[in-house]
């Protein structure tokens, strides 16, 4: 094994160089390149698309997470008002069914970068994120919403000695997480690198991603909501007394204008510097067998993370037939020159093998093992990693995007945010920092290729030094544009 540049061989440089080929081979034949979640027998039939002109009291442009939550939410609260919400695709096509289905309650990408960037009000964003976390799961229940809710957090488990004293600091900050040695994580997820971890029970739940989405579709259908598929907003124009968002097949024309596009390129063009597309991809097992259940435990269907900077997430999931599969994603994040979302970018063979390689190494019990499906999605990031918001034509257009990954859970806290700003009322909402303050957008091309290149070079490299960031990470960290998973 050639020890890589820039520091000590991680476990997952070791497991690299010494996976066969072969084995990967073995294991990614025949994967069908198509998105698991989305693959399921309960994906309903799409709904038409829009047909002539028609007008509303709001509109929301977008059926992912965010504006299915947006819909949902502005029917709760009246449900006299008259809603449509459309989207380019399907329900669900996107983000919000190619995740892993972690729905985490943090709203700011984790404790220590809400303290970077909003310190005074970061203990209150916790407790908003916490209360908008018990929202998602009484909702799902009022709604008997079926996307496989498990409540049993997440194991996050250090993979290098020198991670195991973050673990220890961690747990000496939160009595009610305690640390797990090497051996205690075993009894959970047996795995020979895993160096020791603890098991968050209150910050995070798993769900089948696609049936969420689906399922908040039914509840927004079932409340009045008029939805469109395969409708795609094209132009944005405003009166002094409407909005009105033209399409490929009529115009809709609303009082008030939700945006909740995320990833894809804003109505309003101001906001298209502030995000970029990264691309995440994972990979689903096959069924394992009783045996190869046995073997690797995890019988508690916890989510599970790495603490690298280039992280790994990983879950199980019960497939239709009553397989017990397992999730494997993360690692790379991959942005194209460009900053386009194309869809030959959902693929990307050389992370697919990595991945199948990280797999192996870290459950070699399970080599032999094939991988059903593969695939891939952008992510909207933006440059503090996480949401922001915006308002335009006189507050009659609210915009929320720049979720970074959090979008299972945050995005609920989001459309509530972009309710209350369409309301015209100052609220404890529109008055945190976090609504009022925006990131600081991305620069043009090629200068934001290089300076995602240059990011990843030092996230490759403080993972070969122990953690410790380097010269250009420390220089991002003062600018506001740091990254620290």
């Amino acid at each position: 094994m050639s020890t890589p540049s820039n520091g000590t061989p991680l476990s997952f440089d070791v497991i690299e160089a010494n996976i066969p080929d072969s084995v990967i081979d073995a294991a990614l034949a025949g994967t069908d390149h198509s998105p698991y979640w989305l693959q399921h027998p309960d994906r309903p039939a799409a709904l038409p698309a829009l047909e002539g002109p028609i007008s509303t009291d709001l509109l929301v442009v977008g059926g992912g997470y965010t504006g299915l939550w947006t819909a949902l939410q502005a029917k709760e609260s009246d449900p006299a008002r008259e809603v449509v919400l459309i989207d380019a695709e399907t329900i669900g096509w996107a983000a919000s069914g190619r995740n892993g289905g972690f729905c985490e309650a943090s709203l700011v990408h984790g404790e220590s970068n809400g303290e970077t960037h909003l310190p005074k009000e970061n203990a209150r964003l916790t407790e908003l994120g916490a209360e908008n976390l018990a929202g998602i799961t009484e909702t799902i229940r009022k709604y008997n919403i079926d996307c496989d809710l498990w409540e049993t957090g997440v194991l996050n488990v250090a993979t290098e000695k020198y991670q195991v004293e973050w673990l220890k600091e961690e747990a000496e900050a939160n009595p009610g997480l305690p640390m797990l040695d090497a051996d205690e994580i075993k009894t959970h997820i047996n795995s020979p690198i895993f160096e020791g971890g603890n098991w968050d029970k209150e910050s995070a739940v798993l769900v089948h991603p696609a049936k969420l989405a689906w399922g908040l579709r039914r509840a927004c259908l079932d409340l009045g909501v008029r939805i469109f598929e395969h409708t795609r907003g094209t132009e944005l124009t405003a009166t002094n007394t409407a909005v009105t968002v033209s399409t490929g097949a009529g115009t809709i024309t609303a009082r008030r204008v939700a945006l909740a596009t995320n990833v894809f390129p804003s109505l309003l063009k101001r906001h298209r510097l502030h995000t970029i597309p990264v691309y995440d991809y994972a990979l689903m097992t096959e069924p394992l067998t009783e045996a190869q259940r046995e073997a690797i435990g995890w019988h508690n269907n916890t989510g599970l993370a790495d603490m690298n900077n280039r992280f790994h997430y990983s879950r199980p999931t019960i497939d239709e037939n009553g397989g017990w599969r397992i999730l494997f994603g993360g690692y790379d994040a991959v942005y194209h020159y460009g900053r386009e979302v194309k869809p030959q970018y959902d693929h990307h063979e050389a992370t697919y093998r990595k991945l199948a390689a990280h797999f192996v190494g870290i459950f070699p019990q399970l080599e032999g093992i094939k991988f059903s499906h593969a695939w891939g999605g952008a992510i909207d990031t933006c440059s503090r990693f996480f949401a922001f918001f915006d308002t335009s034509h006189g507050g009659r257009v609210a915009y929320c995007a720049g979720f970074t990954g959090l979008g299972v859970g945050a995005t609920r806290f989001g459309a509530r945010v972009m309710l209350d700003l369409l309301s015209g009322k100052k609220t404890e909402l529109t008055e945190l920092e976090m609504v009022k303050k925006k990131p600081i957008p991305f620069p043009p091309e090629p200068v934001a290729w290089l300076g995602v290149k240059l990011m990843t070079n030092g996230l490759v490299k403080a993972d070969r030094n122990e953690g410790k960031r380097g010269p250009f990470l420390k220089v991002m960290d003062a600018v506001g544009m740091g990254f620290d998973s």
